[in-house]
C-alpha cells in the first residue's frame, strides 16, 4: 500500500501564488507516475499535471505555463508550484501515484482562489 499525504492548499487572491505538497510512505518502490488532479464544484476530476519517475511530465492546457510539477525520488515527494492563479483553479487537489498499474489518492487539499 501507499499512503499519501498533502499540504499547502489555502486562500490566496487570483494572480497569487501557492505550492502543493504532497509525501508518499508504505510500500513506495517502484512508483511510476506520480501527479495532482483537481475537482471543483459540480465538476468531474481532472488531471492536473503529472511526472513520471524519468521526469516526464504532463500538463493540462489550461495550467501550462502557470504551474510547475516536480518531484524528489529519493524523498518521495511531489510538489505543485502554482502561480498567476485563476478563480477557475479552484477546487480540491488529490495527490496520486501509480505503482504497478494501480493508483493510489491523496484526501486532497483545498484551494480556493478568490477574484
Amino acid at each position: 500500500q501507499v499512503q499519501l499525504v498533502e499540504s499547502g492548499g489555502g486562500l490566496v487572491q487570483a494572480g497569487g501564488s501557492l505550492r502543493l505538497s504532497c509525501a508518499a510512505s508504505g510500500i513506495i518502490f517502484n512508483i511510476n507516475a506520480m501527479g495532482w488532479y483537481r475537482q471543483a464544484p459540480g465538476a468531474q476530476r481532472e488531471l492536473v499535471a503529472d511526472i513520471t519517475s524519468g521526469g516526464s511530465t504532463n500538463y493540462v492546457p489550461s495550467v501550462k505555463g502557470r504551474f510547475t510539477i516536480s518531484r524528489d525520488n529519493a524523498k518521495n515527494t511531489v510538489d505543485l508550484q502554482m502561480n498567476s492563479l485563476k478563480p477557475e483553479d479552484t477546487a480540491v487537489y488529490y495527490c496520486y501515484a501509480q505503482r504497478f498499474g494501480r493508483d493510489y489518492w491523496g484526501k486532497g487539499t483545498l484551494v480556493t482562489v478568490s477574484s
